[in-house]
């Protein structure tokens, strides 16, 4: 298991920030920006048709990365650096939790080093971002979170048999390899490198998992359950069998908790 770290240059941040500026994208995704760029007039792109907005956040971004560049240079070699020095705990944590051989997979990620605050991932690329302002540690802990997909994805496949285009937002699929998360992070040897672990350190997944109730119970706390009580591919199958069953509440409570 091996990451590089590179800085992917400002035309490939401006276009993934673009992805979660659309119409159809709820505060939950598209806010962050705003937040991370003052510089950017968040009451002015409402006014604005999507082209309209890309050429106006383009034209404000594009000067902030001038200032920006050395600094996220700088970021790509330290978050490097300490990779190097965590690599092969993540890498042993996640063979024992997945039994397969960790080491000898993903040889091959590659890591942007972004301005984008949505950290996107793309499983057939072998590739995933995290935002510039993470400290050594904030982008490890977040690289973490990124790996266990492309690991829990790699298994999965190898069970089910299905498409990758399957294990995107928003399907279930998605939603369950997002929840799961936190359980595989439980582990000391990665939660003890993780800055955003527990959950009152911001926690490790999104927010809106935390208080999700199916069946009277807090779904995460149902998920872990099954996690500690069963084999990796065991677990796969009765926890997507059990999101299969309660899909509607799942996706009900997410959809109240993004447009809050």
């Amino acid at each position: 298991m091996e990451i590089v770290f590179t800085n992917p240059g400002v035309d490939y941040m401006i276009h993934q920030i673009m992805e979660f500026q659309g119409e159809e994208e709820t505060a939950f995704w598209s806010d962050s920006l705003y937040h991370f760029f003052p510089q950017l007039d968040r009451a002015h792109t409402t006014t604005l048709s999507f082209a309209e907005k890309k050429k106006y956040i383009d034209g404000v971004l594009r000067k902030v990365y001038v200032e920006l560049e050395d600094t996220i240079n700088e970021k790509t070699v330290l978050y490097s650096q300490h990779w190097k020095n965590c690599k092969a705990r993540i890498s042993e944590a996640l063979s024992e939790a997945f039994e397969v051989d960790c080491s000898t997979l993903f040889n091959d990620l590659h890591c942007n080093v972004s301005m984008n605050p949505v950290g996107p991932r793309f499983l057939r690329e072998h590739s995933f971002d995290v935002f510039y302002l993470n400290s050594e540690r904030g982008a490890i802990g977040s690289s973490i979170h990124e790996i266990i997909h492309f690991v829990w994805f790699y298994v999965w496949n190898d069970l089910f048999g299905d498409s990758y285009d399957e294990y995107e937002r928003p399907s279930l699929k998605w939603i369950l390899s997002e929840m799961v998360v936190e359980s595989v992070m439980k582990d000391p040897r990665l939660s003890d490198i993780n800055p955003y672990f527990p959950r009152e350190n911001g926690g490790c997944i999104y927010p809106y998992f935390f208080d999700m109730v199916v069946n009277d119970s807090l779904i995460l706390d149902t998920l872990d359950e099954m996690y500690r009580s069963r084999n990796i591919r065991e677990f796969m199958k009765t926890s997507y069998a059990y999101c299969q069953q309660h899909e509607v509440e799942i996706r009900n409570h997410i959809q109240k908790s993004e447009n809050k």
